[in-house]
């Protein structure tokens, strides 16, 4: 009897870690034939629709999975709810990592650029802000050296040598406005500080822009160009990089179809690249 209720207990605790593994515990290999990609609503995920039939012509279904943040999709990638995510640059994905000790991700290739912009209710130019202007940012350490060096690049502060693009608002060495910077906005909300007229000038995330329907082109008073380094990608799991789904939707975003696109449909705020 006491052999009988030993087998039944290690048989159901193997059913018990094989289930776990199946629940994204083990190494789950992605599918040959589907695909299941985390995005923000603009412009990644109106990018990807445009991808469903090209893949779906390659024998891959493309599932679109949208997000409203910028914090969800590396949690649902960690926790393999999802088998990739396009939303984030390169900077932001390597400061995630270094945050959550269990983000194994990689870099499986980049799509585009969206340059950020500067918007006021206010002021028509960056050179009509008086002094002690107040700037609204992103809480988003990882943008704040982008954001300076835009600010920077305008000639309205000047930062510590070697900081650049690494930059914290502690590092503005030269600030002869008394510019006042408010980091404390979530990013999807940005556009409604600016929409309420809050601060002087607020500096937006391109897809939170065209979200809250801006054009970067028109209605920014400043705008980051085009060689920005901050090229949003598509981010999988260690391991990932190599398999046929992820090379495919790499290559098909590559494709002339999906750049073209691109350019038609943002003219400009939304840049493609392929590398």
């Amino acid at each position: 009897m006491k052999k009988l209720i030993t087998l039944v207990l290690l048989l159901a605790m193997t059913t018990a870690l094989a289930a776990c593994g199946a629940n994204g515990g083990g190494d789950k290999k992605l599918a040959d034939d589907k695909i299941v990609v985390g995005a923000s609503n603009v412009p990644h995920a109106e990018i990807l629709e445009q991808a469903v039939p090209l893949m779906k012509k390659k024998g891959i279904d493309l599932e679109i999975k949208k997000f409203q943040d910028y914090v969800l999709p590396n949690k649902a990638l960690a926790n393999k709810e999802i088998d990739a995510n396009y939303f984030q640059h390169i900077p932001y994905l390597e400061s995630q990592m270094k945050e959550n000790k269990n983000y194994k991700f990689e870099n499986a290739g980049g799509i585009h650029i969206e340059p950020i912009g500067v918007y006021s209710k206010k002021y028509k130019s960056l050179k009509d802000l008086p002094k002690g202007a107040t700037i609204i940012m992103s809480n988003s350490v990882a943008d704040h050296g982008r954001m300076l060096s835009l600010l920077e690049k305008e000639g309205l502060i000047k930062l510590k040598k070697g900081k650049g693009y690494n930059a914290q608002i502690k590092d503005v060495a030269e600030n002869p406005k008394n510019l006042k910077f408010k980091a404390d906005v979530e990013a999807g909300l940005l556009p409604k500080a600016y929409q309420n007229g809050e601060g002087d000038a607020v500096l937006i995330n391109t897809n939170y822009a065209i979200d809250a329907g801006l054009n970067p082109q028109k209605d920014s008073i400043a705008l980051e160009g085009a060689d920005s380094p901050f090229v949003n990608i598509i981010a999988v799991r260690k391991g990932d990089k190599d398999t046929k789904t992820v090379k495919t939707l790499v290559q098909v975003l590559h494709s002339k179809e999906i750049q073209d696109f691109i350019k038609k449909k943002y003219k400009g705020a939304v840049v493609p690249v392929n590398k």
